[in-house]
């Protein structure tokens, strides 16, 4: 009996402590169903695999516990491969990576329309902030690091 005791003094905290370490990263479909149960500002992430700035941004800005939280608590949060190859239904229209015919890491429909920019090629990572309404407030096509990802989710 006490060791069974013991065992759930260590994986119980475990367990619920965990899910507060990591965001809650959702998809587009996902965030479709979320905005039309509580309407609140989204931050959107694109990366791609070989993404050497990305994958930084994964083991340091994101783990960070004031970002997670913040996040976690005041955003949707919609994390996006940008060389995806699946279909994604959002707001009734169906987004493909058309490019991935013709060019081996094609990039999808949905970073081309939200994260390209006039004047330079679309470049990764893309860290967006959108209000309620899902308009574009801050922008970064840029590697952040924790205090930069801070500053543009508005953590002071």
């Amino acid at each position: 009996m006490k060791r069974i005791f013991f065992l759930l003094m260590i994986i119980v905290p475990q367990i619920t402590f965990g899910q507060k370490d990591e965001i809650n990263w959702i998809g587009f479909e996902e965030l479709e169903d979320s905005l039309k149960t509580e309407n609140k500002p989204v931050v959107i992430y694109f990366y791609t695999d070989w993404c050497v700035y990305c994958k930084k941004m994964d083991r340091n800005a994101f783990r960070n516990k004031e970002v997670i939280q913040k996040l976690n608590t005041e955003f949707y949060a919609v994390k996006m491969d940008a060389e995806s190859v699946e279909n994604i239904e959002f707001e009734g229209q169906i987004f493909t990576n058309e490019q991935q015919k013709t060019n081996r890491r094609g990039i999808h429909q949905i970073p081309l329309l939200l994260a390209s920019r006039k004047d330079k090629p679309i470049s990764f990572p893309v860290v967006m902030v959108l209000d309620a309404n899902f308009q574009v407030k801050r922008k970064s096509h840029e590697y952040l690091t924790t205090d930069n990802l801070k500053t543009l989710i508005k953590i002071d």
